[in-house]
């Protein structure tokens, strides 16, 4: 049964209509009772808390899915509308970048502070860094912190095969995500941004940077604009300066990896400490994703070889079926 804090909270928040501190406090309720090994009710709570968000969301936005616009071309949206799922607590990062997500969070929460200064929160932000580092999950995390729908931006509708239509595509996304209030995640932003002075690139290329530049210039709308980019050395230099924020999601050092697999297998019983020296070498230079995917393969192998305890074999089986180890 949760604890009394929780579930005072829970109340609290369903009395004020709180959304974003009732899904906090319903999450709590779930994790304490994944400690507990109570895993069949945990999905339940689960379902019944998530499977309800879109209805909340389109109750209270009937407008945003009818609005999102499609590539002429094909038909296809161009964005990806949906709730976020996950909060400030899932994400591990070097305390540079975690406090730049920090500010950003409490420059939205408290932006009518600034703007009776004169001064807006920052609305435009770039994440670079190598893959699974957790760019997406923290427009994720963003989303769900300041109760907004996510949009993720879909580059492949985004690029058209026709002349000029790659630039009306990016017009129609500007448009609609400024008559909304969203987090939006430009996600292979080199794509549409790369380097105009590349000899190897094309002039349809060249056109569409020039328009993702004036677009992000004179757009004024309440949607916080994400960037993210793996090639961060691809991107035009002209682009950077349009954004307020730059941050880094570096691959984790060992510190980090520890947090990342205590986060991973929290509730599962295992004989291993999580600051092992020989567990965490075995994971040096891997991602936040390659450790969520190991840990989950790993899990997966214990519940169905009806297995006590997790141990460090399963994880470093799974690392090389996972092709991140040599045998």
């Amino acid at each position: 049964m949760a604890n009394g804090k929780i579930l005072r909270q829970l109340l609290k928040a369903g009395t004020l209509g709180d959304h974003a501190a009732f899904r906090r406090a319903s999450e709590a309720i779930i994790d304490e009772e994944r400690q507990k090994q109570h895993h069949l009710l945990a999905n339940d709570l689960e379902q019944i808390l998530y499977g309800g968000d879109m209805r909340v969301e389109a109750a209270r936005n009937p407008q945003l899915s009818a609005d999102v616009p499609a590539d002429k071309e094909r038909g296809v949206p161009l964005l990806d509308v949906r709730p976020p799922k996950r909060s400030l607590e899932e994400i591990i990062l070097p305390p540079s970048s975690a406090a730049m997500i920090e500010e950003i969070l409490e420059e939205h929460r408290r932006a009518e502070v600034l703007r009776s200064y004169g001064m807006k929160p920052s609305g435009k932000v770039i994440f670079f860094g190598p893959p699974g580092c957790g760019k997406t999950l923290a427009a994720e995390i963003i989303a769900f912190e300041l109760d907004r729908p996510l949009a993720i931006v879909r580059i492949d509708a985004l690029v058209s095969s026709f002349l000029g239509e790659t630039a009306a595509n990016l017009r129609k996304v500007f448009e609609f995500i400024a008559k909304h209030q969203l987090v939006v995640l430009f996600d292979e932003f080199d794509a549409i941004g790369k380097e105009r002075g590349d000899s190897t690139e094309h002039g349809e290329l060249r056109r569409v940077v020039n328009a993702v530049l004036q677009m992000m210039d004179s757009y004024d709308g309440q949607s916080i604009i994400l960037a993210a980019t793996n090639h961060e050395n691809l991107l035009d230099s002209a682009i950077w300066r349009r954004f307020d924020d730059a941050i880094e999601f570096p691959l984790p050092d060992q510190k980090q990896l520890s947090a990342l697999l205590q986060l991973k297998l929290r509730g599962i019983r295992r004989q291993f400490e999580l600051d092992d020296a020989d567990l965490l070498k075995d994971f040096q230079g891997k991602s936040g994703a390659d450790v969520e995917r190991v840990a989950r393969r790993a899990v997966k192998r214990m519940i169905l070889r009806n297995q006590e305890f997790l141990t460090i074999k399963e994880l470093r089986s799974a690392l090389v079926r996972e092709g991140l180890r040599k045998h």
